[in-house]
């Protein structure tokens, strides 16, 4: 049975990546930083799953955290076929970088960027050894093309840093039959990111090209794509989501994060 570590997957975009692994037939070692209701919810609505799957608490600006979920996986699954690095922190506020506080700084860096970075030199070694693996980040849409982004310099600093990062983990683990690719989500909010897309096609989202509000399922669907074994052909990809909207610097901000 294949096996994928989801951080930040009892939420939003990160809950229904986890359900999208859990109907696939994998286990799934779900991280949270410190929503236990939820956790106790989810316990009960995926009853049928409990054997395949197991709830790690954690943040993943912390080495030491993320140090035990990788542990916690191992000890349980024994291997670790997806790291799908969903957790990303993010500061509404809108304000300036002049204006931003040391701590919040190291924030965004940590927990967007030098999270994946502890993640791989754990989860990577043990990739080789099975000769295959799937590597999932996030960005932001044109985070390839380093644009400016007004009121979110240290997220998107982090996010376009890890632009590189994924794409040099695709060139150097490609011989291992490991792939890495980010996707970028697009304008997501609210209960849409738990929503299906069925549920989407019913509302209507005139700011959207295609008419509809995205959904946490159109992202796990793409991340599901990707972890296929016949996918291996994709990597060191940026695979946008947006419906056709341009949703960087759309009126000095933006709504949606992971």
């Amino acid at each position: 049975m294949r096996h994928a570590i989801v951080t930040a997957g009892t939420k939003g975009l990160g809950r229904k990546v986890t359900e999208e692994f859990l109907k696939m037939g994998c286990s799934v070692t779900v991280n949270y930083r410190s929503d236990v209701a939820r956790v106790e919810e989810l316990k009960k609505e995926w009853k049928h799953y409990l054997e395949c799957i197991q709830f790690v608490q954690g943040d993943v600006t912390k080495k030491e955290d993320i140090t035990n979920i990788f542990t916690q996986a191992m000890d349980r699954f024994g291997r670790i076929d997806y790291l799908i690095n969903n957790a990303g922190p993010y500061i509404f506020e809108r304000k300036k970088i002049v204006d931003y506080e040391d701590y919040e700084w190291n924030e965004m860096i940590d927990g967007n960027l030098s999270s994946v970075f502890h993640f791989l030199k754990l989860t990577i070694p043990v990739m080789r050894i099975q000769q295959f693996g799937r590597i999932i980040t996030y960005g932001f849409q044109d985070a390839e093309n380093s644009p400016g982004w007004m009121y979110r310099a240290a997220f998107s600093a982090a996010k376009v840093g890890l632009v590189s990062l994924t794409k040099s983990i695709a060139l150097e683990e490609a011989e291992y039959g490991i792939t890495a690719n980010m996707v970028c989500p697009g304008d997501i909010t609210g209960d849409m990111k738990e929503a299906t897309i069925t549920t989407a096609r019913t509302r209507k989202d005139p700011q959207t090209p295609i008419g509809r509000p995205g959904t946490g399922e159109d992202i796990a669907r793409i991340i599901a794509f990707l972890c296929e074994e016949n996918s291996d052909f994709i990597t060191g990809s940026v695979i946008s989501a947006s419906g056709g909207v341009n949703v960087v610097n759309k009126n000095g901000s933006r709504g949606q994060v992971p």
